[in-house]
């Protein structure tokens, strides 16, 4: 009796959103005859169906799906229904691969991935990159003075230790999510029963300096390329932490060289094995590096795009090779590159123009795929590559108090710092943004 040859196949994770908005994946593992996998949350199902039936969408490359419930707030909620979901696909397909493209599933994908002896950050770095806490425990040597405080214990905790400010941070939410700062023991006890009551949350030393992120390819425990990223944010104006602007690569002098030596001491220490790390630094007034949080996945916004902006190539090819276990290397950046996301007055989103040749708003709220951004060469002028609104007409916008909240962003390159600075300018004044305020007015 011959054996049944099981099909060989590849498992990504995450929100069926994200990895669509990234098709390359898709496309690589496609490309090399292995079967696409995908295990997403129950909330996509609908969006995730509808789109698989449409051969000319990107959900069309995926061959078998799986959806699983589970909460954000709710540590380990998700890995029950992974596990389950992929001992049924161990027996129908030999896999080889696996990465989680979003925050959503890093730790089932890392117990997936270490069951299956495949390559990935590995067990270590997947449990901690997914737990506030977890990181302070790990990484002290680059941690702010923090204190955590587990369900049930909200009353009894002496929040008068921590030095003030502070910022408190739920320990497994993502995209700033309930993170806030407060000024005293009063206020962030306040801010502690906003939270729901099985929350472990974790509260440090407010860190005052310019944030980054460290985005870094690892192979076989070695990092082959490392670029920091300078980052603005809603903190100057708010007691939120919403990312407004990326720049890749930095193009301020002096922080480079010591996050690099930082961020490698901390891949180190996490015993970061194989895949892409997305980690948030700050600069403190003492001169040290201090770690904010750190990802074992893809970096989210349009980071993917200003990175192909920056270096002409593509990152998702690479992370795929190294999931697979194949040679990959990435090349330095030759231009600079950086998105924008526009503030905003709460109201209703009427509607979004750009006063810009050969430019148009691209709608992708609810889900919509982003158009194909694609890179100039290193001389190229300065370019505004894509404007694009990231919430429906109607839709009513809020405060910006978390990344979800966030409704028009921009994305531009230059051949230099100076005029990357000045076509940022120029575009912010012209992109109008209509909004219905609570009023009536508009804005």
């Amino acid at each position: 009796m011959t054996a049944t040859v099981r099909p060989e196949a590849v498992v990504l994770t995450g929100a069926f959103w994200v990895v669509c908005r990234n098709p390359r994946y898709l496309h690589e593992i496609s490309d090399r005859g292995l079967k696409v996998l995908l295990i997403t949350p129950e909330n996509c199902r609908r969006h995730a169906q509808q789109c698989m039936k449409d051969p000319e969408h990107p959900a069309s490359l995926i061959d078998d799906i799986a959806f699983v419930d589970g909460s954000l707030d709710q540590e380990g909620s998700f890995v029950p229904g992974v596990i389950a979901r992929s001992r049924t696909w161990r027996h129908r397909y030999s896999i080889v691969g696996a990465y989680a493209v979003g925050e959503t599933l890093v730790e089932p994908t890392g117990l997936l991935g270490d069951a299956l002896g495949l390559r990935g950050p590995g067990l270590r770095a997947t449990r901690v990159c997914r737990s506030k806490y977890l990181q302070r425990w790990y990484l002290d040597e680059f941690s702010p003075a923090s204190l955590v405080i587990p369900p049930g214990e909200r009353e009894d905790v002496d929040l008068g230790s921590l030095p003030y400010p502070a910022v408190a941070k739920p320990a497994t939410r993502h995209s700033s999510s309930g993170v806030a700062t407060v000024a005293d023991a009063s206020e962030l006890r306040e801010l502690l029963a906003e939270y729901p009551e099985y929350e472990t949350v974790l509260v440090e030393q407010k860190t005052e300096g310019q944030e980054y992120s460290v985005e870094s390819l690892v192979q076989d425990g070695t990092v082959i390329f490392a670029s920091v990223t300078r980052k603005e944010t809603t903190e100057s104006a708010a007691r939120t932490f919403v990312e407004l602007s990326h720049s890749v690569p930095n193009s301020h002098t002096g922080a480079d060289e010591m996050l690099l030596t930082a961020n490698q001491r901390l891949l180190e220490a996490l015993e970061f094995r194989d895949g892409i790390a997305h980690a948030e630094w700050r600069t403190g007034t003492d001169g040290q590096p201090y770690l904010m949080e750190i990802a074992a996945r893809t970096p989210g916004d349009g980071l993917l795009a200003l990175y192909q902006l920056a270096t002409g190539a593509p990152l998702e090819p690479e992370i795929i090779r190294i999931a697979l276990g194949e040679p990959a290397a990435y090349p330095a950046p030759r231009r600079w590159a950086r998105q924008v996301y526009l503030d905003h007055e709460p109201g209703i989103l009427e509607d979004v123009s750009v006063d810009w040749p050969g430019v148009a708003p691209v709608w992708v709220g609810d889900g919509g795929m982003w158009p194909e951004i694609v890179p100039g060469g290193p001389d190229a002028p300065p370019t505004l590559r894509a404007v694009l609104v990231l919430k429906e007409k109607g839709a009513t916008l809020s405060p910006l108090a978390s990344s979800d909240d966030r409704a028009v962003t921009f994305l531009i390159d230059a051949p230099s710092p100076r005029q990357l600075d000045e076509l940022e300018a120029q575009v912010r004044a012209a992109v109008n943004v209509a909004i219905r305020t609570v009023d009536g007015h508009d804005s």
